[in-house]
């Protein structure tokens, strides 16, 4: 019995350990499933992963470029490619009023002042374009024909563009504060011209140099000139504050002439009062002045620009003066005037029509002069009186009211009693949309 019992003890004994074994061997067999099923997720994960990005690449190549609209469509895409067409629409209508005894038309008047479409955009490697053409007065002109490459803070121009003469001639004329540029601008001759330039701009500094041939409708000839300008654009708490000075030099062929006028206020007329007639050259040398102000809705700018013309040998040289001071106020809340790279800017309304708002309204004063007389010659002087209303309804629609009293002094057209001496009166309105 005793055997038995032992016996019996030795073969439960035996099936424990059997069975320890048993279980040791079943938790070893969970834990590779376990680690085998772990292997299989993530490789499920990764395969997951990798097809979602191959979509996502897939998509991205399918979708193309961006486009966003900035008052025309602007397409971009991968490496730095840009393209946006462009244009312009401004149309003026107004009426002069002069002397009747002096003889010259007044009265009604009106024209398309400018109708142009363009391209600019941007390649890889810092390459920018822009080409523009002008349909207004019914002649084809280019205006911008112009390829850039830009470097960190440097930029350098190749072809027809504004050379740097004055604050309000670089200012685009969507952006102008009255219906035509300060009388020097035009009297002077700025316009753009075919050359080569460069620039560099830093925060608040900006200088600009460039040699120039003539506008590309007046090649071919031998007449070249170089210009430069440099200009402080620092901030002073939330005011900006613009100062710069430019200096214009042009060599003129043998034989050539120059020719200083200016209408009154208006484009749509092509009256002179004041007019040097034409002047045998052999160079010009001009220096400019610039200031402005930005501060919340209150903005000031003065120029002055003195023109002297480098007679033949045995006459003297004149020196002709052009300058203007103005103010503008905001009507509309939180609107300021734009500012952007030393000239001004879009003014944006904040609070366009589109979204329920009036738009951007502002007001502004100028005093223009343009001095045309000097060393024997006798162009005359006009003084300008000018106030204007502005009304920015979105960013790219504007309508524009002009009034302008013009006081004349040795001006070239007498009245009946041989007067030199009278004012016009001027008043326009201009309508403008650009993309």
């Amino acid at each position: 019995m005793r055997e038995e019992i032992a016996a019996m003890r030795e073969a439960m004994a035996a099936m424990a350990a059997r069975i320890d074994t048993l279980e040791a061997e079943l938790a070893e067999t969970e834990a590779r499933a376990d680690a085998a099923s772990a292997r299989a997720g993530e490789a499920a994960a990764a395969a997951t992963a990798a097809t979602a990005a191959a979509a996502t690449v897939a998509a991205d190549a399918a979708k193309g470029p961006t486009v966003a609209f900035k008052g025309a469509p602007e397409f971009k895409g991968e490496g730095g490619w840009r393209f946006k067409p462009h244009g312009r629409l401004q149309y003026d209508a107004g009426f002069v009023s002069v002397p009747s005894s002096t003889g010259r038309a007044d009265g009604f008047g009106s024209e398309v002042r400018r109708a142009r479409l363009g391209v600019s955009g941007d390649m890889p490697g810092g390459i920018g374009y822009k080409f523009e053409v002008d349909f207004a007065g019914n002649e084809v002109n280019v205006t911008d024909a112009l390829v850039t490459y830009r470097a960190g803070a440097s930029e350098f121009t190749v072809g027809q563009f504004n050379n740097f003469q004055s604050l309000e001639e670089l200012t685009s004329s969507l952006n102008t504060s009255f219906i035509e540029r300060a009388a020097f601008t035009d009297a002077f001759g700025f316009e753009r011209r075919l050359g080569a330039a460069a620039q560099f701009k830093g925060k608040h500094m900006l200088v600009q140099a460039g040699l120039f041939t003539d506008n590309v409708n007046d090649q071919s000839n031998q007449n070249w000139g170089a210009d430069a300008r440099v200009v402080a654009m620092p901030d002073i708490g939330s005011a900006k504050l613009h100062l710069g000075a430019s200096v214009h030099y042009a060599d003129l062929e043998a034989g050539s002439a120059v020719r200083y006028r200016q209408r009154p206020l208006v484009h749509f007329t092509d009256e002179r009062f004041v007019n040097t007639g034409t002047l045998a050259a052999q160079g010009e040398l001009g220096f400019g002045l610039e200031s402005a102000l930005i501060a919340g809705p209150f903005h000031a700018a003065a120029e002055g620009f003195w023109q002297q013309v480098d007679m033949p040998a045995g006459m003297a040289d004149p020196t002709f003066f052009g300058g203007y001071a103005e103010v503008g106020y905001f009507l509309t809340s939180g609107d300021t005037r734009g500012y952007k790279d030393g000239k001004f800017d879009r003014t944006k309304p904040k609070n366009p029509v589109d979204a329920g708002g009036m738009g951007s309204l502002q007001f502004n004063l100028r005093y223009d002069r343009l001095d045309l007389s000097d060393a024997g010659i006798v162009g005359g002087t006009q003084n300008g009186y000018y106030a204007s209303l502005v009304w920015k309804p979105t960013d790219y629609t504007m309508l524009l009211a002009n009034y302008g009293r013009l006081e004349y002094s040795d001006a070239v057209h007498a009245e009946a009693n041989g007067d030199r001496n009278y004012a016009a009166d001027v008043f326009a309105l201009r309508a403008q949309i650009d993309f």
